[in-house]
């Protein structure tokens, strides 16, 4: 049985704490370190344990005759230790030498008679233990001596020695290696002080040596990726750089540096391991060496993920390295650049291997507190999400952020859903089943053919139906059953995270979010939830709680339903409408202009593409509040409005009625009114018109003076054709003023010498003028109703 060993999958690296692996090598290192650090001290006690026995000095003559009243022994004794080596036998020597190479025997204490693998006792005193320690006086060294020849004279041999006039200095270094590697630690020479210009100077060149570096290092494996792979290792070692003057910057330029050379480097295919019978084959050199290559840089490319990662898990637990070569205010800018790297690889590489784990990475990043940062993730996954063909990338990411908010209890920012609106499905056919779509080609079966066909005509039959199978391989329709398998599995997610938070959480912050992205793909929700869907978003209007906008995108949302395959529905949808209707007045120049684009794409819909469901009573009650409308918003809002009503008037008949003076029947016209049909709006006049025609933005005049003239087509009354192909989000959108200047600007003119009273009537003419457009802007701002009682009041009158 074999023992085969399984390699750990990426995720279960990614789990793997990398303080723990740093842990393992630095406790390795350090059994390395103290083992070769015993070794030498080891050394250097035999080398002096030997020294001491060869060179050991002898006792001079005097101290032989101080000593010379004492016993016979004593004397006898001195002599053997006064000896040289020279007198002694050759077995003595040879002794000598063996017990020198035990250093275990040299080095113990000789003067305790213990022997030698005796246990400590438990009782000796810590002062017993001191005072066997060989005292070390700071004396001079001593002196080496070469012996001579001794002198036999009547009182005993005279040694004679010699001191070493020339030390090696080789030999001393080789000696005190030892020393100096373990006093390196705590006798460390100073450092020379440098004036701020220095280091500065010093820095740069440190900075200019590391760019080069990595200059180098990129442009090799750029230009020879293949022979080159290995350098990826070393420019990856380069993001541990220690020194702390440019830490920070080194790894921030080897990421980025490493990020574009995986984008250049890496192919447009997935990388699939290899497997056992594939590594056993032969192969060629060529495939070999691409072989190699491949596992090379997905293995480079797994170890540069990780270290990303953990770059930014540090900066989240706020972790300080042991060797304090980055502070802490330094780890949040290398978090910004591993995120900036993570986000471009998650747009560029979205087909190469571990992209599923960068989305895993990039995801939660987006609902991040610091704004920089899941402001990068939120527009990274835009991109993705545009420039995604097929849906693998967005099907992935869709899933991950129906986790996250599910996870988190529907408390995530708004804009991490507000991402599903740059999803690419907008073809309603895509809702469809894959048969309508892409049809399969019914071919016959064996028993069909015998039945109906000759001999011949099967043999014909058989040669067509493989020239259609080929035909079929060719146009690629299985790519298109996948890709609308991938769109339909994509779309079911969302609307179920949707519905959720209509369940669950319908006065939580992500409500705007969904509304809106219900008002996007309202047309491909199934047609069982209509009427359960447009009861909810009744219910929302009704509640109050809504702002305007929100209760814009509820209106919107029932409406799309509605147009799309609700067509079918049997349902009156008129309390949307007076919902519209009386808070069309809500808009004015200040804070809700902005939701004059949604309002217009809600009469886009309400009115244009369901002309057919829309009574003439309510489109002339909306016709004249808009008109009323357009008095009191911006030149641009007033564009968009006034090109609906031109879509009003081309669209419904017997518009025109506004137009003239003369009444339509019995009635008042009554402006406060909630109920658009009930209003008795044929009974009033477009008056705003003629004030819209002096208007000082051109494109208001050109519509106001088009308007009154019945909306024609030709004629001298028409428009251009750049403002008549546009719709009215278009020109909304076209003319807005944003930037605080005139768009179009306005032209400067010369005024022309008049006389003196035409000079005076005109300046009348535009003072009164401007306090009536103030007059009337501040009223309906304020106080729509009661504006509109004060038009009631100037009609009666």
């Amino acid at each position: 049985r074999k023992n085969t060993k399984r390699v750990p999958s990426f995720r279960k690296l990614l789990r793997t704490s990398q303080i723990k692996l740093d842990n393992k090598l630095k406790n390795k290192q350090y059994k390395q370190k103290s083992a070769a650090k015993k070794y030498r001290k080891e050394q250097k006690k035999l080398r002096e344990a030997v020294r001491d026995a060869l060179s050991r000095k002898p006792f001079p003559l005097e101290e032989c005759k101080k000593k010379k009243f004492a016993g016979k022994w004593e004397e006898k004794e001195e002599e053997e230790v006064a000896l040289p080596l020279d007198m002694m036998d050759e077995d003595d020597l040879k002794l000598m030498e063996d017990l020198a190479q035990k250093a275990s025997f040299l080095t113990r204490d000789l003067s305790s008679n213990e022997p030698v693998h005796i246990k400590k006792r438990k009782h000796e005193s810590v002062i017993e233990k001191y005072e066997k320690v060989p005292r070390r006086l700071q004396a001079e060294p001593e002196k080496e001596l070469i012996h001579l020849l001794p002198i036999k004279d009547k009182t005993g041999i005279i040694p004679q020695a010699v001191e070493k006039p020339v030390l090696n200095v080789a030999h001393d270094e080789e000696e005190d290696t030892e020393d100096t590697e373990e006093a390196e630690e705590f006798n460390e020479e100073p450092l020379p002080i440098l004036t701020p210009e220095e280091m500065a100077a010093q820095r740069r060149q440190k900075l200019q040596e590391r760019k080069t570096h990595i200059a180098a290092l990129a442009s090799a494996i750029l230009s020879e990726p293949d022979s080159n792979i290995k350098k990826l290792k070393e420019l990856r070692a380069m993001l541990m750089e220690q020194d702390p003057n440019v830490a920070v910057i080194v790894r921030k330029l080897v990421m980025v540096s490493l990020m574009e050379i995986f984008k250049d480097v890496a192919p447009s295919y997935k990388i699939r391991p290899l497997t056992e019978a594939e590594k056993a084959t032969k192969v060629k050199k060529e495939t070999q060496k691409l072989r190699e290559f491949e596992e090379g840089l997905v293995s480079q490319y797994k170890f540069y993920l990780e270290n990303l990662e953990q770059t930014i898990k540090d900066w989240k637990q706020r972790k300080l390295k042991k060797s304090n070569v980055i502070s802490l205010k330094a780890y949040k800018g290398l978090a910004e650049v591993a995120v900036k790297c993570l986000c471009e690889l998650l747009v560029a590489l979205p087909h190469f291997n571990f992209h599923n784990n960068i989305i895993v990475l990039i995801v939660p990043l987006m609902n991040d507190p610091s704004k920089m940062i899941s402001q990068l993730c939120v527009e990274a996954v835009k991109k993705l999400f545009k420039q995604d063909k097929l849906g693998y990338a967005s099907l992935g990411v869709v899933k991950v952020i129906s986790g996250l908010v599910r996870g988190r209890n529907y408390n995530v920012r708004p804009e991490v859903l507000k991402v599903f609106l740059h999803l690419r499905i907008k073809e309603v056919e895509l809702q469809k089943d894959s048969e309508d779509i892409a049809p399969k080609k019914k071919f016959m079966t064996y028993k069909e053919k015998r039945k109906n066909l000759s001999r011949m005509q099967r043999k014909w039959k058989k040669a067509e139906e493989k020239l259609e199978r080929e035909l079929l391989e060719a146009e690629a329709s299985e790519s298109k059953e996948k890709k609308l398998k991938l769109h339909t599995e994509t779309l079911n997610i969302v609307f179920v995270t949707y519905f959720r938070i209509l369940k669950k959480a319908q006065k939580s912050p992500l409500l705007p979010a969904v509304l809106e992205g219900l008002a996007k793909f309202a047309h491909l929700i199934n047609v069982e939830f209509f009427d359960d869907l447009l009861i909810v978003l009744h219910s929302l209007i009704a509640s109050g709680d809504l702002s305007y906008r929100e209760s814009l995108h509820c209106i919107l949302s029932a409406f799309h339903i509605l147009s799309g395959q609700g067509d079918v529905l049997n349902i009156d949808p008129m309390k949307f409408y007076t919902h519209l209707y009386k808070t069309l007045f809500s808009l004015h120049a200040g804070g809700t202009n902005e939701d004059i684009g949604i309002v217009l794409q809600c009469l886009d819909v309400m009115f244009a593409k369901r002309r057919k469901q829309v009574s003439q009573q309510r489109a002339l009650a909306f016709l004249k509040r808009l008109s009323i409308l357009a008095l009191h918003v911006l030149p641009n809002s007033s564009v968009g409005i006034l090109a609906t009503n031109r879509v009003f008037m081309q669209t419904f008949p017997k518009m025109d009625l506004l137009l003239d003076n003369e009444s339509q029947g019995s009635g008042v016209y009554l402006p406060e009114l909630e109920e658009p049909e009930h209003c008795n709006a044929q009974n009033t006049a477009l008056w705003e018109l003629h004030l819209l025609q002096r208007h000082y933005h051109p494109i208001v005049q050109k519509f106001a003076s088009h308007l009154i003239a019945g909306a024609p087509t030709e004629g001298s009354g028409a428009l251009p054709l750049d403002l008549t192909q546009r719709s009215a989000t278009e020109l909304f959108e076209t003319y807005c003023m944003k930037g605080m200047t005139f768009n179009p600007p306005v032209a400067s003119v010369t005024p022309r010498r008049k006389d003196t009273f035409s000079q005076v009537d005109s300046f009348v003419d535009e003072e009164l003028n401007k306090q009536l457009q103030q007059h009337i802007s501040e009223t309906v701002a304020h106080k729509p109703l009661d504006f509109a009682k004060h038009l009631k009041e100037s009609s009666l009158a």
